[in-house]
């Protein structure tokens, strides 16, 4: 199986199934003498981590990383970072009945034909409980970008059809962590929470948009050609569990814009160049401009619905599928730290390219 691996210069590489024994992650070309934060770590899985509110999964897993290698008194030491984050609480038996079904919008089907052979306790490798491992490599990205004054922060903005109609700078930002949904704004977080409650009790499904936004990177992350900055974020983000969709800067509403609206003119602020306006998004001809990046990501409904659904065995008879379970009515507000892990990730991998980084 290829694909396992992300990055060229900081690069994950991830292991594990959802019911096996452990997932865990080997970071290879991170900066030695990086002091990890090991309460920072755990913050981030925390935020990532099933049964954390009546809106998520109420899987139980405590999601602590042991490091097997890479660290010597609490610092990077150079070497590869092996780690791995052991499950405790599966329950494959609830999978059973449905084990030769293709569950609809899974990768039950694609897997199988692909392959020969699925894993059918949670999806195995295919399942999201993998990105458990990216939380980890991208909360040691941070704690590099930290030390490099970048900052990236994630919020839910629209879940279903309740939508958040304010830009990020007219948000404090600060306030989105402290309600389950992960939205900046306490009447539309409640909304959303409503909305969420409201598809579990019918066992139905959400999907959502999560805006992410990196402030302070240098000018001249990114190359213009294949490895555009952006470019590389859109791979980060469509290699995410149910992401449908990626838009930076303006997105799709440029197209309603012309070219006299939509430019960014340059202007001198503090005898630096910026840009009066930001439709680019921070990245122009796929290298930052130093402006502020900022780009939203749209999740599908979770695909696992507790109603019944028409779909396919796997000796090709019709059958109606109903299934049991523990599973996310709405992916999105856990989805919020693994958007920030993989874009981490990215701005980590640029960094380095251009040697600009300090430890």
């Amino acid at each position: 199986m290829a694909g396992n691996s992300f990055g060229q210069l900081f690069k994950l590489t991830t292991f594990g199934e959802s019911h096996g024994l452990a997932i865990g992650g080997i970071i290879d070309g991170c900066p030695s003498n990086l002091l990890i934060d090991a309460n920072f770590l755990q913050q981030e899985m925390d935020r990532r981590k099933p049964g954390q509110s009546s809106i998520t999964t109420q899987r139980k897993e405590s999601d602590q990383v042991e490091f097997l290698s890479g660290l010597f008194e609490q610092k990077t030491t150079g070497a590869p970072i092996a780690f791995i984050i052991k499950n405790s609480d599966i329950r494959s038996q609830d999978y059973a009945d449905i084990k030769n079904v293709y569950r609809p919008s899974h990768a039950d089907f694609t897997y199988e034909k692909k392959y020969g052979i699925r894993d059918y306790r949670g999806g195995g490798r295919s399942s999201a409980r993998e990105t458990a491992a990216r939380v980890v490599a991208g909360a040691i990205a941070k704690l590099l970008l930290q030390k490099n004054s970048v900052s990236i922060q994630a919020y839910v903005s629209q879940i279903g059809n309740i939508k958040l109609n304010k830009a990020y700078q007219e948000l404090d930002l600060n306030i989105a962590e402290q309600n389950i949904v992960r939205c900046p704004d306490a009447q539309k977080s409640n909304e959303m929470i409503a909305e969420i409650e409201q598809a579990k009790k019918e066992g139905d499904s959400l999907g959502g948009i999560i805006t992410c936004i990196i402030k302070n990177t240098p000018v001249g992350l990114g190359e213009p050609v294949f490895d555009k900055l952006h470019a590389d974020l859109g791979k980060a983000m469509l290699s995410i569990n149910a992401v449908k969709g990626f838009e930076i800067g303006s997105g799709f509403s440029a197209i309603s814009m012309k070219g006299s609206e939509h430019n960014d003119e340059f202007v001198l602020k503090n005898k630096q160049v910026k840009t009066k306006t930001n439709y680019s998004g921070g990245i122009q001809g796929g290298i930052s401009n130093g402006e502020d990046i900022y780009f939203n990501i749209a999740f599908k409904p979770t695909s696992t619905i507790l109603q019944p659904q028409h779909s396919i065995d796997n000796t090709g008879k019709e059958v109606m599928l109903e299934v049991s379970g523990r599973h996310d009515p709405c992916v999105v507000p856990r989805a919020v730290v693994i958007v920030e892990a993989m874009a981490a990730l990215v701005i980590t991998d640029h960094f380095l390219r251009n040697k600009i980084y300090s430890t």
